[in-house]
């Protein structure tokens, strides 16, 4: 049984919920769920509990914290060894600029998006971070126009 099929419909509108809204009282989420108060932490608490649940956060403006530009860079690394993965990975974990860092399978190594205030920003950090960072043979960099669309929300 996979864990997902573990959940009930209330367990899915729950999580549906507090991924919409992170910050809904637990007596609005038990009125919209059709629990008792006490019923619905306890879930909530399981979910928690059970990792269905990893965090609670708030999401920022881009614009308004000065990081307006989107970028996604593609890395070629010059080995592919796992002391050479780990280094890099390593360096991504540090690096503030980095908001996800995932290796592929394909044509290049690992795919980085990352967020800065803009074109004169991310040269410097492409020249100060990520050409530095062990391993780096090539990037190519695309910078977001428009997002059409940016969610975290995970369908359950």
């Amino acid at each position: 049984m996979s864990n997902i099929d573990r959940l009930d419909d209330i367990d899915r509108r729950l999580l549906r919920l507090l991924q919409a809204e992170g910050r809904i009282s637990n007596q609005e989420l038990a009125e919209r769920c059709h629990l008792s108060p006490s019923a619905c932490s306890d879930r909530v608490r399981r979910l928690r509990e059970s990792g269905f649940i990893r965090g609670f956060s708030a999401v920022l403006d881009p614009q308004k914290v000065d990081r307006a530009l989107l970028i996604f860079v593609e890395v070629v690394l010059d080995r592919t060894t796992g002391d050479v993965f780990d280094a890099f990975a390593a360096a991504a974990r540090r690096a503030p600029d980095v908001l996800e860092c995932h290796m592929v399978a394909g044509g290049f190594d690992y795919l980085i998006k990352a967020r800065v205030k803009d074109m004169a920003a991310y040269r410097t950090f492409l020249g100060d971070v990520l050409v530095q960072m062990p391993g780096v043979r090539e990037t190519r960099t695309y910078a977001v126009l428009e997002e059409v669309k940016s969610t975290g929300q995970l369908p359950v």
